[in-house]
């Protein structure tokens, strides 16, 4: 009695552990598990943030095949970001030499070549203008840099949308025809068609 209750019990157990594990058994029915992967946008706007550029790759490579798209936007994120980049410490680098040349014409008397068209009052207007315009490249590098960050979590969320010929919405003349006492009248329709 003791084996025949082994047996009974091994019996039971065995199919739960040789399932297989992309399936399901329920009331023995196989249906099978969704295997992909939800694309997360939560992990493109974290990947944008980290590294400019990240989050549209990580977009690109979760497309479907043939609307593939996003990796091209990458060189221009760092052309962005390089060309502000640039201007800005460019502009920066000016400004300092424009304010010790101000301190050399007033401390010391002395003027720079480069600077000898100007007076002194044309060398504080020319110093406010190339600080102004360094805040400016830093705001817009800063810009650039938020925009990326929205584009790929933008387009994460369109990852998987659906934008085939087979979504539609069509409008029509229609025919009300008599009902309940209402005299029949003539509109439109809207008609949308999904898969």
């Amino acid at each position: 009695m003791k084996q025949w209750m082994l047996v009974l019990m091994f019996g039971m157990v065995a199919p739960v552990f040789s399932q297989d594990n992309d399936s399901i058994i329920k009331a023995g029915i196989v249906a099978e598990q969704d295997t992909t992967k939800k694309h997360s946008v939560k992990t493109a706007t974290i990947l944008s943030l980290a590294l400019p550029g990240a989050g549209q790759v990580y977009n690109h490579i979760a497309m479907p095949k043939g609307k593939k798209k996003a990796y091209w936007k990458v060189p221009l994120i760092y052309a962005g970001l390089g060309a502000t980049g640039y201007f800005a410490i460019k502009n920066h680098q000016e400004q300092k030499a424009l304010k010790q040349e101000y301190i050399n014409r007033t401390e010391h008397n002395t003027y720079g070549d480069e600077y000898l068209n100007y007076d002194d009052s044309g060398i504080i207007q020319l110093y406010q203008q190339k600080l102004n315009r360094r805040d400016l490249l830093f705001l817009g590098m800063g810009l650039v840099y938020l925009l990326q960050v929205a584009d790929a979590a933008v387009e994460a969320h369109f990852v998987k949308f659906d934008v085939s010929d087979d979504l539609s919405m069509k409008i029509r003349p229609a025919f009300i025809p008599l009902s309940y006492g209402r005299p029949a009248s003539v509109g439109l329709s809207l008609q949308f068609t999904f898969k």
